[in-house]
């Protein structure tokens, strides 16, 4: 490509680019912005004006609230359901990947051949076993249908011990090294970009659920960040700012974690894509 070509394709792409980055952003700037608007000028104000002058009350609200039970609960919620996706799918993928047994490949494409049954037609099953086993509105009926691995996970992770060199693990098994020995210091180690993958969309799938919180508890005592904000806008009358001062305290975890983590997300796609 010569110089004159790239300099026409940048000027053409750039902005297109920067114009989607707008389009993208421009909602959670919004937000934020409402956010920080006095709840009795918030209409007589442009709601793209800048708050005159900003106020944390909405945020105070919230407390008062009782919010930030809601913010515990879907912490705790979301790193227990991470802990186990992340041991089981890895133990399964594993499975799948590196051991040989009867029918493991039939066995795996049924598996993952769940992926094409939507999430609600799951709902009312789950919701029986969970009322008959007497969980209904507790934390463990929470986790416990999402805490056993996925078959999104599985089939990832399966993916990628693949392309694990065989010689490293056995080398590992001519050490002495056993099967649980071989995961945790060769094959782990190995999978860090495409772990910290999984990690970040099971936390944010996990942390933005809402259907099955809605329908397997009531009250507020296990009330999670999205039905709460749902709540909100019925007690308080569509209360926009403090609707926008809740949906700006949801995001700001999930914004802090794609910062921590983003780097190992974009280099398991490109090391995935060299291999």
């Amino acid at each position: 490509m010569t110089s004159s070509s790239r300099v026409t394709s940048a000027v053409v792409i750039y902005p297109v680019l920067v114009a989607g980055a707008l389009i993208t952003l421009a909602p959670f700037v919004l937000g934020v912005l409402t956010s920080l608007r006095d709840p009795r000028r918030f209409d007589t104000e442009s709601p793209l004006s800048l708050p005159s002058p900003p106020t944390l009350q909405n945020y105070a609200n919230l407390a008062d609230a009782g919010f930030g039970r809601a913010l515990v609960v879907t912490a705790l919620m979301t790193a227990v359901i991470l802990l186990g996706q992340l041991t089981f799918s890895v133990l399964a993928a594993y499975a799948f990947a590196r051991l040989r047994f009867p029918g493991r490949d039939a066995l795996f494409w049924v598996y993952v051949a769940t992926l094409m049954v939507p999430a609600t037609v799951t709902v009312v099953p789950l919701y029986l076993m969970m009322a008959e086993a007497g969980l209904r509105n507790t934390f463990w009926a929470l986790v416990l249908p999402f805490m056993f691995g996925s078959p999104y996970a599985i089939f990832l992770l399966r993916e990628y011990f693949r392309t694990i060199p065989g010689d490293l693990i056995n080398a590992a098994r001519i050490d002495g090294a056993n099967t649980l020995d071989v995961i945790v210091h060769v094959v782990l180690p190995a999978s860090r970009p495409i772990l910290a993958t999984l990690a970040l969309i099971t936390v944010v799938s996990q942390w933005n659920s809402f259907m099955w919180p809605l329908v397997i508890t009531s009250g507020g005592e296990w009330q999670v960040l999205t039905v709460a904000t749902a709540g909100l806008q019925s007690r308080y009358n569509a209360q926009w700012t403090l609707v926008m001062a809740a949906t700006t305290v949801a995001i700001v975890p999930l914004l802090l974690l794609f910062v921590a983590v983003g780097r190992h997300m974009v280099r398991s796609i490109v090391v995935t894509g060299l291999k």
